[in-house]
């Protein structure tokens, strides 16, 4: 059955049925227009909203998580998530408007016609809350739409601001053919003033829509995702991004917030997704399939298996992480950074346990059960539709004495760089038809669990430090790490920042590739030292850094030559052992034990280093002046009345802006 759900889905069906109003295409072609027909009725007003919902969407086959999804920037590769050269980890000659490294998210000046970038998006959610309390239609359908467009216009603010600080405030909407030039020359806002006006935003937004919608509208926004928005937005008003002076009322704020959004989402049934069994990590990994009603989800992202209609939308997610050897693309290669983050079982750092001995050959022994659901590794079983008893195997074999050729030999014809996968939110009913492309698996951009980390850091900031802690045992229990300290594995006495530094890891883990590392890395000042919260809180930065993956080899000692030393061949036969008998030698009684034995007898693990450009000894750069960034060419030609970013080339020559002046 083909997949169509959730307002995401819906949006571009509302676009095809208005297609028979001709008045309201119109508006949608031409800026200057406004139809007032529009806001007469109810299914076009809906429409309306709709169509915003639509600009905010991934495109079909659009990889989410990881990926930006407007400029197609990918932020994770500027982490320890994943590899990569990109605008923003390349060393330059020097800091300029005119490199790559400006972002252009800003947006491109207004023209003519709709196109969908920033502040043509905006002028749609203006244009639209300045005239639909004209039309006539009752208060409480206004007050759901508007609440809608609130929501969106806070999230597009918020976009710019974690980006560039400041920006201009528009909440009218502009005329680019008629109107007048200085009116449409609007200054950048201080940072402070944009907050503001996105806090008011949500809080209308929070005041004007439900709760909870039928399961028919589920995906629209509601007051919760409202709230939960708002609450990540003062968490990073609090970080030391913006709040450098440690101003401890911004703490005391974001706290606030993160206990309101809490209080109304459970109030409406949200909460974390707790179906399955805890301790197997089953519940964790089932909540990326239940759609309609999952508490989890309090914003997300649809997507259906549609194959050739005009609301087609589906998920490149499992084409993007499921190898090539079964038809995915395997593009996304993990990195041992990441992997190595997980705790053990029992919710200590490998290494610290004192109930779970790390091992480094066979390290993938008593980990955390998100370990297990987050990353496909060699023999683990990984099923799809077609094939539910899927095991992948990974590793490599010398082929000659040389052992630079480990690389030359693999059980995969073309393996990527990492040695293992990302599992990751995949589905094990997934279809391999037309390479697993064919997927409905929707994202959530918000997760309860945030809110849940919310609380923590926050409570952590304002001093209640055991609070805080208690929060990210909540997120562990769920996640079925065991309790075997009465801590989860945090320990006790922790100062704020150990505490900090827990919340971070934490949320380093539970939000894996979901688009979140970049951007947590970037509000604390950790990408480098600059500032010293990388040593105030113990953590690596990413600047100079080589991001690396691990691989499994068998071992030259017991096997050197061409062929697969552990695969059966026709006849059944192998040279070594076959790494799926039908018997277990005598003493083994399962797959575990069974994979266990072919660590010990046949397999060493050896680190990667050639994920990352292997060309002029490349290592990661980062620069300060990238924690706020500067307006590119292209805004400052069209927009000389801006000021530029402190610390960036100035186009205009009028000074520099300040990202963190009142």
């Amino acid at each position: 059955m083909k997949k169509f759900k959730n307002i995401w889905s819906l949006a571009l069906m509302l676009l095809v049925l208005s297609a028979c109003n001709d008045d309201f295409l119109e508006e949608k072609r031409d800026l200057n227009g406004m139809n007032e027909e529009v806001y007469q009725d109810p299914v076009s007003a809906t429409a309306y909203v709709d169509y915003v919902y639509y600009l905010f969407s991934p495109s079909n086959n659009g990889r989410n998580l990881i990926w930006d999804l407007f400029g197609g920037f990918e932020f994770s590769k500027n982490t320890d998530e994943m590899p990569g050269n990109s605008a923003l980890n390349q060393e330059y000659a020097n800091i300029s408007f005119q490199q790559n490294h400006a972002l252009p998210y800003f947006g491109e000046r207004m023209g003519g016609s709709i196109r969908n970038n920033t502040w043509t998006r905006m002028r749609e959610i203006n244009l639209f809350l300045e005239n639909i309390d004209k039309g006539g239609l009752p208060e409480e359908v206004r007050n759901q739409l508007k609440g809608q467009m609130y929501f969106w216009r806070a999230w597009q603010y918020w976009d710019l601001v974690k980006i560039y600080g400041g920006v201009p405030i528009v909440l009218e909407a502009q005329n680019p053919i008629q109107g007048d030039p200085e009116e449409t020359q609007i200054p950048r806002s201080s940072t402070k003033e944009c907050i503001d006006q996105i806090m008011a935003d949500l809080d209308m937004a929070i005041e004007l829509l439900p709760g909870r919608w039928p399961s028919s509208d589920w995906g629209r926004i509601t007051s919760g995702a409202a709230a939960a928005l708002k609450s990540r937005v003062l968490i990073a008003w609090a970080s030391p991004l913006f709040n450098r002076n440690e101003d401890q009322a911004r703490w005391q704020l974001a706290y606030d917030a993160a206990k309101e959004a809490r209080t109304i989402l459970e109030s409406n049934g949200f909460g974390l997704f707790m179906e399955g069994d805890l301790e197997s990590g089953e519940a964790w990994e089932n909540m990326w399939l239940e759609e309609v009603d999952n508490p989890e989800a309090v914003m997300i992202y649809g997507f259906n298996n549609r194959t050739s209609d005009q609301t087609r939308m589906n998920n490149g997610w499992e084409n993007a992480i499921r190898p090539r050897e079964i038809g995915g693309n395997g593009q996304i290669a993990p990195t041992k950074q990441l992997l190595e983050a997980f705790p053990m079982a029992d919710g200590k750092a490998p290494g610290e346990s004192e109930v779970y001995e790390y091992d480094a050959l066979k390290f993938y022994k008593n980990r955390d059960p998100r370990f297990y659901k987050t990353f496909a590794i060699n023999g683990m079983k990984w099923p799809y539709r077609q094939n539910p008893d899927y095991k992948i195997w990974t590793y490599r074999w010398p082929k000659s004495g040389d052992q630079s050729s480990f690389s030359t030999a693999s059980t995969e014809q073309n393996p990527n760089n990492s040695g293992f996968y990302l599992r990751k939110a995949s589905d094990p009913n997934a279809n391999d038809e037309e390479n697993f492309r064919l997927s409905g698996t929707d994202v959530m951009e918000i997760r309860f669990a945030e809110v849940v980390l919310d609380i923590a850091e926050a409570a952590i900031g304002i001093g209640n430090i055991q609070e805080g802690l208690n929060a990210i045992m909540e997120i562990r229990e769920r996640a079925g790490i065991q309790n075997l300290d009465g801590t989860y594995g945090l320990g006790t006495g922790l100062s704020q920042d150990q505490a900090f530094a827990a919340v971070l890891n934490e949320r380093k883990v539970e939000f894996a590739y979901e688009g979140r590392r970049y951007w947590d890395l970037r509000r604390w000042l950790l990408m480098d030292d600059t500032y010293g919260t990388s040593a105030r809180l113990g953590m690596e930065s990413i600047d100079g850094m080589r991001r690396k993956g691990i691989l499994v080899i068998v071992r030259p000692d017991v096997y050197i030559g061409p062929d697969d030393p552990l695969k059966a061949d026709a006849n059944g036969e192998t040279i070594l052992a076959n790494r799926s008998p039908e018997e277990y030698p005598d003493g083994i009684e399962t797959e575990e034990e069974y994979l266990d034995y072919l660590y010990d007898n046949y397999f060493m693990v050896v680190e990667s280093d050639n994920l990352d450009p292997t060309n002029n000894n490349w290592v990661f750069h980062w620069y300060p002046e990238y924690y706020f960034s500067g307006l590119n060419q292209e805004v400052l030609s069209a927009s000389p009345y801006l000021q530029q970013t402190k610390g960036w080339d100035s186009f205009s020559g009028e000074g520099a802006f300040d990202p963190l002046a009142d």
